[in-house]
Formats: C-alpha cells, structure tokens, sequence
C-alpha cells in the first residue's frame, strides 16, 4: 500500500510540476534537447573517443544506421580544423537529439543553450539518480500531490454549498468537479496503464 501510495505522488506531481494539464497534448520539455542534457553529453565522449557505441542507446534500433553513418562523417570532417569540427560536432548533436525526439513522438525545435531551464520534474529525477536515492524525490512528489488533491477537493465542497442557488454558481461547482475528478482519473490512469514517453500524447495510449 505504502509504495502504491509512492507511485501516485510521483506521477501526480510530474504532472504538477511541469504544467501539463488534460487539455492538451503531453508533450514535457525534457532536457535530451538541451546541450548540457544526456544525449548531448554522450555524444561528445564518443565523438573525442571515436566510439559510437555510447550514443546509439538513445535512438530507436531502426535509426542505428544512420546515426553510424553520420557519426563515420562527422569524425572525418572533425580533423579538417577548428571551425570545420564544431559545425560537423554540432551537426551530429542536431541530428542525434531530432532522431531521438522523434523516437519518442516529441516535436525537435532545435538545441537549447547550456543552462537552459528544464522542467523541475525531470531536474528532481535527475538530482535523486545522482544521489543514488529516491527519498527525497518521493517526499517531494507526495508533497505536491497532497497540495494538488486538496486543493482541487477544497474547491468542489465550498462550490458545493451554493450550487443550487444559481445556474451561475452551479456551473462554478461543476467545473470544480471536473476538475477534480479528472485529476484523480488521470493519476489512477498513469499508475494503473502502461509507461510512456515524455513526447506520447495520451490519445496515442501509453507505452516509458
């Protein structure tokens, strides 16, 4: 009971955290995209390293030919000079992060500048890898998904009162309501469905 009560905090407050509500499409600005991210940082060692090998579990097993092919090209260009090494480096970063994206059904808008700002969900699941510990990310998370369960359910019982004393007043109470109770629905979903992607819309199911 205790870790299913852990697994509804998590996926309550990455949905909290990062602003993605049920009106639109799940789409969280993870930081694969950005050139302080994972998949930038893999890149490099291989490229310095001359080994593709690292940065091939980023991209699905249909694009590892391609990924080779432009790895092969951009280590020959790298050795014509400075200028000519950091556009061919960065033409892979490019490259390597769209497949990516694409992989995971998230739209590529080009590379995002070190120190970019990322999404605090994805910072705190990175920060309790780093510490080689999840109890500080669960304390978090249950923390907004209290915040985010009461206040919604605080909002449905005061509308509640006057619901009936105008159409108005009663719209506001319904509203209320579902907003509750989608919020409530969409976590049950999260913890009870499959895993899915950070790009995957919910309408295209759940797969992460």
């Amino acid at each position: 009971m205790k870790r299913k009560i852990w697994f509804i905090g998590i996926t309550a407050a990455v949905i909290i955290i990062s602003g993605v509500w049920f009106v639109r499409p799940i789409f969280v600005n993870a930081h694969c995209d950005t050139m302080d991210g994972p998949v930038v940082i893999t890149a490099k060692s291989a490229l310095e390293k001359g080994d593709v090998t690292p940065v091939l579990k980023w991209v699905k097993k249909e694009y590892e030919d391609e990924i080779r092919a432009i790895f092969k090209k951009t280590l020959a260009v790298r050795g014509k000079g400075p200028e000519a090494k950091e556009l061919a480096d960065m033409y892979f970063f490019e490259t390597l992060v769209r497949i990516h994206r694409a992989g995971e059904g998230a739209p590529y808008t080009g590379l995002k500048p070190v120190g970019a700002e990322i999404e605090p969900a994805v910072e705190l699941a990175d920060k309790s890898i780093e510490q080689g510990s999840a109890d500080g990310l669960i304390k978090a998370l249950n923390k907004h998904l209290e915040q985010g369960v009461k206040l919604r359910f605080d909002k449905v019982i005061e509308s509640k009162k006057n619901a009936d004393k105008s159409v108005e007043e009663g719209r506001e109470f319904v509203e209320a309501y579902v907003d509750f109770v989608h919020f409530v629905e969409r976590i049950h979903m999260d913890i009870t469905s499959k895993s899915f992607h950070h790009g995957e819309s919910e309408e295209n199911g759940h797969e992460h």
